[in-house]
């Protein structure tokens, strides 16, 4: 107390101007709070003191809230066996390396150990304490003699490091920690003197994503502790599995105060969830309450991904979890063997003062006689027990290892290891530090410091550069940034024949390893004993055909599968887009790969086109056999009246007609392309030219509107005339823009389309309106006679009327097949009105076929027409002169 008043004297009472205590001034020092600390020492006679913190308790006891005296930080309650194997474990090391004879034989290592109650406050004080030496913390200032302070292994949890590392920093003390994985903790501008014997969180985040990318889930929720830990931990992992497409269904903080409300909105949540994979970043501690409630709610059919800082914890495996925790996975830190740990910790003295609340916890009974006496006053039966002390007073010999408890459960030493390791590792700087060679140390002038006064900073060079093997396991043990290497064992929670909960290694992952994560898929009991791996998406995979279709307001990974349009394809699963295919290719009917277009074209072989092919083969013979009837009674009055030659003209443009069709028939080429439209267009020109050579129209039009009475014209000359003209047409068409055949991939998306060209429209339209316009002029003749040559031309022109509307209406071969049909149609037309009455007299009756008959045919009707003037009945006897002797011919 007199060197701590001094201090504070020398701090903060007011000087005068040359440097002296003005003795008028009254000290401004005053004790605001007190810290209430758990702590244990052992520095006598030490010559260096390490510092310890371990979170002994779960939390911080009520204090009521007094205000009435100079207040009192709050205690700690609930004991933790787990961490508790910690702090033993530090004594553990410290007690080996103090007999070891080649580690630091000169230096005997002391502790003082804090407990930091889960709880930043305690850490906080306990850092304070630590650095002042005095229960009441004078900062930037150390009070207290004795040995100097080595290093500190703690402080527990993320959160409780970044605190402390704050202020160790501004010290320039070595912090190493055993438990605090938070990347946060990375910075070296924030936390200059902060290392650690655990990986940095940012590879337990990166194995996590690694894990959930392996088993194809992409629909997973979030549940992190209220805390450095766990903000940071979600946070990487969230970043790490959004950019690889996985979706994150619900995101869930664990409050650091107990609530049961809270913790039953978790629980709401986790059900009304459709992701059945569950990723927690938290602490045992944190965690616990929501597996209580969890329980409650008899949740099952979950698959939950555990971090480091719970997954072999035994606050968490408590007998019933099976249903809820069977098949987890989790990462754990590298597991090691101590051999001679299980019996330190079995050989505990209840008297000890750092054991004392250890051993009532754990045999539930109490070492003070006064405090057994009390307990046993409040209840009703106040008896003693044969050895004449109350109920509930502790022997001291108790046996620990008849108790099945997670203290001396030494099969899963991970984070007990990293305590381990921490310890050692700053023996190794000490011992490095003692082993200085004065002129070749690392500090100014080379020279060294001294083992038995050095500065915080000067052991900090030793520790970062440490590098060392751990005993009994042979690992290597250095630091890059004050980081290790990033290793963990993947173990998976399989319930035992007991019906226990185990801890099953099926895989590593190891950061600096080409193929950082291997995994045993078959070595995984899941949920449920179930040995498939489950899944966890929002929908099911979009099979190939399909394509993703965004949901409005929803994650990416929600979506609707859209089935790919017509000549669309998607040949993988989940495709985001669907592909065109090539213009000869189509989509098959699972539209999951493109395959060829039918090709299409009416082929000679199938039903219709034989069909075709003999109807024009039977018009064209039987247009053959009536040009025969002809041949054969070419001298009879019938034939001759008709004018042979252009019978034989027309016959023989029928035939034309009906054999031109066939040339539409099969595989499109360049000659039939060609072929078939020309000898079409000259066909039906020749057919109505003869037409209209035998009814000579031209001339009554020319004489009738021209005034030209006495022009007779060759009728053969008049044909030759409108034929030369179109063959003219024809060939300047097929020498500059012939017809083609061509691809036709646009009518029907399924086929392909073999059909000709034209070449040019132009030519096209000019040769069949100049067909058309001969059949137009044969239409007049109505007014003037009737005869079979109207009947023939109104069945042409009713066949070519039907055939537009058709034509336009169908597709592929079956255009062909209308185009063909009216050409049969209407050449059959034209054959049977023209020529079956004629032939019906020449072969039925041959007795009308006599001069005097066609002659009796022939007489002209001089009422046909009638005139107002002497010029139209002039007109009028001419043209009905013309008419009769047409109608000799018809």
């Amino acid at each position: 107390d007199l060197l701590l008043n001094s201090c504070v004297s020398l701090m903060l009472f007011p000087r005068d101007g040359t440097g002296h205590l003005s003795p008028s001034s009254e000290p401004t020092c005053k004790l605001k709070a007190k810290f209430n600390l758990s702590g244990y020492k052992d520095v006598h006679k030490k010559k260096v003191v390490i510092g310890g913190m371990f979170p002994i308790h779960m939390r911080l006891a009520y204090s009521g809230g007094n205000t009435s005296r100079v207040p009192v930080s709050s205690g700690c309650e609930g004991f933790n066996f787990r961490t508790f194997r910690w702090t033993q474990t530090m004594l553990f090391a410290i007690d080996e390396i103090n007999k070891r004879q080649d580690l630091l034989p000169d230096t005997d290592l002391g502790y003082v150990i804090y407990d930091s109650c889960y709880t930043i406050s305690k850490a906080v004080e306990g850092t304070l304490t630590y650095l002042t030496g005095q229960d009441e913390a004078v900062p930037n200032y150390r009070c207290g003699d004795g040995a100097p302070l080595g290093a500190l292994v703690g402080a527990g949890g993320s959160d409780l490091s970044i605190a402390t590392a704050r202020i160790m920093g501004l010290y320039h003390f070595p912090q190493v920690s055993y438990f605090s994985t938070c990347s946060a903790l990375n910075s070296k501008f924030q936390f200059p003197t902060f290392l650690r014997t655990i990986p940095n969180d940012v590879h337990q985040s990166k194995a996590m994503a690694r894990l959930v990318l392996h088993f194809g889930w992409t629909w997973v929720g979030l549940i992190a502790a209220d805390d450095d830990y766990g903000k940071y931990g979600i946070k990487d992992f969230k970043e790490l599995v959004e950019e690889a497409g996985v979706c994150v269904s619900f995101s869930e903080t664990l409050p650091k105060v107990h609530s049961p409300e809270d913790m039953q909105r978790i629980v709401e949540t986790v059900v009304e969830s459709t992701a059945k994979v569950i990723v927690v970043f938290s602490s045992d501690v944190d965690l616990s309450p929501l597996i209580g409630e969890l329980l409650r709610h008899n949740v099952t059919n979950r698959t939950w991904i555990a971090s480091e800082a719970w997954v072999t914890s035994a606050l968490i495996n408590q007998p019933g979890v099976s249903s809820l925790l069977g098949g987890t996975l989790g990462f754990a830190v590298k597991r090691a063997d101590i051999p001679g740990l299980q019996e330190y910790l079995l050989d505990v003295d209840p008297y000890d003062p750092l054991t004392e609340e250890f051993w009532e916890t754990y045999f539930n009974c109490t070492l003070h006689m006064s405090r057994a006496l009390r307990q046993s006053q409040l209840k009703a039966n106040d008896s003693l027990s044969r050895a004449g002390q109350p109920e509930g007073m502790c022997s001291g010999k108790e046996p620990l290892t008849k108790i099945n408890n997670t203290y001396w459960d030494v099969s899963q030493l991970r984070i007990t290891y990293n305590v381990y390791k921490a310890v050692y590792a700053v023996a190794h700087a000490l011992h490095n530090l003692e082993h200085c060679v004065d002129g070749n140390g690392p500090f100014t002038g080379k020279t060294c410091a001294n083992i038995s006064n050095f500065e915080p900073w000067q052991l900090m060079y030793y520790v970062k550069n440490v590098n060392y093997t751990v005993p009994h396991t042979g690992e290597r043990v250095y630091f890059e940034d004050g980081d290790v290497e990033g290793y963990y064992d993947i173990l998976n929670w399989q319930v035992d024949s007991l019906g226990e909960l185990s801890y099953v290694t099926v895989g590593q992952y190891r950061a600096s390893a080409k193929n950082s994560m291997t995994v045993r898929n078959d070595s995984i009991i899941w949920n449920n004993q179930e040995t498939t791996t489950p899944t966890s998406i929002c929908n099911e995979d979009c099979q190939p055909g399909t394509r993703k279709g965004i949901r409005q307001g929803e994650p990416v990974c929600c979506f609707d599968c859209v089935p790919c349009a017509d000549g669309e394809f998607s040949n993988l699963t989940n495709a985001r887009e669907c592909i065109l295919c090539h213009e000869e290719y189509w989509s098959n009917e699972a539209h999951d790969e493109c395959v060829p277009k039918i090709i299409e074209f009416l082929a000679f072989g199938e039903p219709l086109g034989i069909t075709l092919i003999v109807i024009s083969a039977f018009g064209a013979l039987l247009t053959i056999a009536v040009g025969v009837v002809f041949m054969v009674n070419v001298n009879t009055p019938l034939v001759k009246a008709n004018d042979p030659l252009l019978s034989f003209s027309l016959l023989f443009g029928l035939v034309v007609t009906f054999l031109c069709s066939i040339v539409f028939l099969g595989q499109p080429q360049h000659w039939s392309c060609m072929t078939s439209q020309v000898a079409l267009a000259l066909g039906f020109a020749l057919c109505l030219s003869s037409i209209m050579g035998k009814s000579q129209l031209m001339l009554i039009i020319i004489k009738w509107f021209g005034g030209l009475k006495n022009v007779q014209l060759p009728k053969l000359k008049k044909q030759n005339i409108m034929i030369i003209v179109l063959v003219l047409t024809c060939t300047v068409w097929l020498l500059t823009l012939p017809p083609h055949p061509i691809k036709n991939m646009s009518t029907q998306g399924i086929k392909i389309i073999l059909e000709c060209h034209e070449g040019s429209v132009i030519f096209i339209c000019c040769i069949f309106a100049y067909d058309i316009f001969l059949a137009l002029l044969e239409p007049a003749l109505p007014l003037l006679y009737y005869s079979c040559v109207t009947f023939g031309m109104l069945v042409f022109f009713i066949v070519w009327i039907s055939f537009v509307p058709a034509y336009l209406s169908t597709r592929g071969k079956f255009m062909v097949a209308v185009q063909i049909f009216a050409i049969l149609a209407s050449s059959f037309g034209l054959l049977a009105c023209i020529f079956l009455p004629k032939c019906y007299i020449i072969l039925i009756k041959p007795e009308r076929n006599t001069e005097e008959l066609i002659r009796e045919r022939s007489k002209p009707r001089d009422s046909a027409l009638t005139g107002t003037s002497a010029s139209l009945g002039t007109t009028a006897t001419n043209i009905n002169s013309t008419i009769a002797s047409t109608a000799i011919d018809d």
